[in-house]
C-alpha cells in the first residue's frame, strides 16, 4: 500500500512539472513574439501611404507602385485591406531594414462617398500600424477621392497629436471643392486674386471650418492636377479650379506647397495615376 501511494505522488510529482515547464515555454516565447511585432521602426523611417479614389482597386496604384520600387531602398511592405466593417487586415513583412516602406490601403468598399466613413477606417489603419511599428511621421500619395479621405482624416483626427504626423503629401486629380458630374460643371467657378473659390462646396466648407484642427507647418505638399485642352479646364472629371482650390484650404500654414499641371490625353482623370511624368514627380518629390 504504501509503494502504491509513493508511485501516485511521483505520478502528480512528474505531471505537474510537465505544466510548470509547458508554462515557462509558453512565457518564454510569447512575449518574444510581441517584442518583434512592436518593435520600433527607426526614428528616420517614414512609411509613404498609396490611397485610391472612388471605386479604386488594388490595380489603381500598383504601376505607380512598381514605378517607385525601382528607386533604391523603396518598397512596398504592407497591403492594408480594409473591409466593409472597417476591419483591416494586412498582408506583408515590414521588416526594420526597409528605408522607405510603402504601404498601399485598398477598400472593400470603394464607392462610399461619405468622407467622414472613410476617413474612420483610414484612421483604423493609422492606429493598427502605429501600435505596431510606433512611426512618427508618415507621407501620402492619393489620388482623387483618397484625397478627400487624408483631408477628412485631418479634419477629424488632426488634433490627436499622438498619432504619427503627416510629413509629405502628393495630391493627385483632387476634387477637393467639386465634380464634373455632380456639382462643378466646367468653367463654372473661377479661383479669386487669394485663390478663394468662388463657389464652396459644403464638404469643402466642412474642411475649412476644422481646418485648424490639422498642422501643416512641417507639411510639404505636391499638387498635380491635368488639362486635356479641350476648353473645359479639366482631366475630364475635375475641373482644374476645383484641384487648385487646395491652395486656398491650407492657407499660409502649409510648409511649402507647388502644383504641377499635366496637359494633354494622359492628363485624364485616370490616366494620371498611369503617366511615367507623374511617377517621376512623385519619386523626386518623396525620396529625390
Amino acid at each position: 500500500m504504501t509503494k502504491k501511494l509513493h508511485w501516485w505522488r511521483y505520478c502528480w510529482l512528474g505531471l505537474g512539472l510537465t505544466i510548470i515547464g509547458l508554462g515557462a515555454l509558453i512565457c518564454f516565447y510569447h512575449p518574444k513574439d510581441q517584442v518583434k511585432e512592436l518593435t520600433p521602426r527607426p526614428a528616420d523611417t517614414v512609411p509613404t501611404f498609396y490611397l485610391h479614389g472612388y471605386g479604386g482597386t488594388y490595380n489603381s496604384a500598383k504601376n505607380m507602385i512598381a514605378a517607385a520600387q525601382k528607386q533604391p531602398g523603396v518598397q512596398r511592405v504592407l497591403i492594408a485591406r480594409v473591409n466593409k466593417n472597417g476591419e483591416v487586415e494586412f498582408e506583408g513583412n515590414w521588416s526594420a531594414g526597409v528605408k522607405k516602406p510603402v504601404i498601399q490601403v485598398v477598400y472593400e468598399d470603394n464607392r462610399n462617398s461619405d468622407f467622414h466613413h472613410n476617413a474612420a477606417n483610414f484612421h483604423q489603419v493609422m492606429t493598427s500600424l502605429q501600435g505596431r511599428y510606433h512611426f512618427k511621421k508618415f507621407n501620402v500619395v492619393a489620388h482623387s477621392m483618397g484625397n478627400l479621405t487624408l483631408m477628412y482624416y485631418l479634419a477629424d483626427y488632426g488634433q490627436q497629436r499622438q498619432l504619427p504626423q503627416l510629413n509629405k503629401y502628393v495630391a493627385i486629380a483632387g476634387h477637393f471643392n467639386g465634380i464634373r458630374a455632380m456639382d462643378d460643371p466646367a468653367n463654372s467657378n473661377q479661383l479669386a486674386a487669394d485663390g478663394r473659390p468662388e463657389l464652396i462646396k459644403s464638404y469643402y466648407q466642412y474642411l475649412l471650418d476644422h481646418r485648424q484642427n490639422f498642422d501643416m507647418t512641417t507639411v510639404d505638399v505636391l499638387n498635380i492636377y491635368g488639362d486635356l485642352e479641350d476648353g473645359s479646364h479639366s482631366d475630364g472629371s475635375v475641373t482644374n479650379v476645383s484641384s487648385q482650390s487646395l491652395k486656398y484650404l491650407l492657407g499660409d500654414q502649409v510648409h511649402s506647397y507647388r502644383e504641377l499641371l499635366i496637359k494633354g490625353k494622359q492628363a485624364q482623370h485616370s490616366q494620371l495615376h498611369e503617366n511615367s511624368t507623374v511617377d517621376q514627380a512623385v519619386i523626386k518629390f518623396l525620396w529625390d
